[in-house]
């Protein structure tokens, strides 16, 4: 299967559909939440490749800039829990605390770093106690670029004879324009760039922020998702749901929010998946994580919180209740359990 730039935005039936909610139920994708990042340090060429050869649909790279409004791939734009930059003595001088979205930080932050200064820096495992095998895999790669995440895409899908999509999140987009740095337009041109300027193209745009996912939708016709914490229920709502609706196409909630724990045990299913299909929203919950620590009580395995507990059950739950994708950092688990 050879994947032009062309083949690769349009050949796209089983991933995406106009509009969004079809008539007949597909099956859901898989989203690999910073790549395998449960196995792999996240967001590197590695945890993407293996979350493709473990049947993901989707590979997540969350968006930060450099210096020179480059976008890179970073979980937050504090870089020294991902990378080796504190060990580095020719950028001791960098290291300072700043203020984003409220939260006074410490650390190193990509916006301080040129594109060349961080290619120097290799990437390294951020919960490294927890999971010491991924561990093993620290210093191998160095932070990718956006482009050079959807290049793998391309290259992936080629390989896999498979349409590998894209699900970028932009990472603190009010912040970065307070700084002088403006992740929308970046963002739309890169997608323009690489023929994903279409609501058929293998892509979502995800983001935590309202006004920037506005900002973004007068710049691009990619489709675009609200994400939603679980400390955030009036998001989900009814009259949240409905105001979501008019600005994206569908919703990312914590998966909580989907599937609640009530003393320690996975509940029924809440109204939201229902709720959100009424108004033409898909539903792609987040993170699904196997380790006994991010699980309820009643799925954990022994008391070692690094041991993978019963995540099956809330895989299953998530499907049962008509999801129409998941988040995971074990994408291999989530494609096992959707069948």
């Amino acid at each position: 299967m050879t994947l032009t730039r062309r083949t690769f935005a349009v050949a796209t039936a089983s991933l995406a559909a106009t509009p969004l909610m079809a008539a007949t139920p597909r099956r859901p994708i898989v989203i690999a939440h910073r790549g395998a990042s449960g196995e792999r340090p996240e967001h590197t060429p590695a945890a993407y490749r293996l979350a493709v050869d473990q049947g993901c649909d989707f590979i997540e790279p969350d968006l930060v800039l450099t210096k020179d409004g480059v976008l890179v791939v970073r979980h937050e734009n504090e870089i020294a829990g991902t990378t080796d930059v504190a060990s580095r003595p020719e950028f001791a001088g960098r290291r300072t605390s700043k203020v984003v979205d409220g939260e006074t930080i410490e650390g190193w932050f990509a916006e301080d770093f040129t594109l060349s200064e961080l290619k120097t820096l290799r990437t390294r495992e951020r919960l490294p106690a927890l999971r010491p095998a991924s561990a093993a895999f620290d210093g191998r790669d160095a932070i990718p670029t956006f482009q050079e995440v959807i290049d793998l895409a391309k290259a992936e899908s080629q390989r896999a004879g498979r349409v590998i999509g894209v699900y970028p999140e932009m990472k603190h987009p009010t912040y970065l324009a307070s700084v002088g740095l403006q992740i929308e337009p970046r963002l739309a041109d890169a997608l323009k760039a690489n023929g994903l300027n279409s609501r058929t193209a293998p892509v979502f745009v995800q983001c935590f922020e309202t006004a920037p996912l506005k900002t973004f939708a007068r710049l691009s016709s990619a489709r675009r998702v609200r994400l939603v914490g679980g400390d955030a229920r009036e998001l989900v709502t009814a009259g949240g749901l409905k105001d979501i609706a008019t600005y994206a196409d569908g919703v990312g909630p914590d998966w909580s929010l989907v599937i609640p724990t009530v003393d320690g045990a996975l509940a029924p299913a809440t109204t939201l998946v229902a709720d959100a299909h009424a108004l033409g929203l898909a539903v792609h919950p987040w993170t699904v994580r196997a380790e006994n620590r991010f699980l309820p009580e009643t799925l954990r395995r022994g008391t070692d919180l690094a041991a993978h507990g019963g995540v099956a059950a809330v895989f299953a739950a998530l499907y049962a209740a008509g999801v129409d994708g998941v988040f995971s950092d074990f994408p291999g688990l989530a494609a096992k359990a959707r069948g």
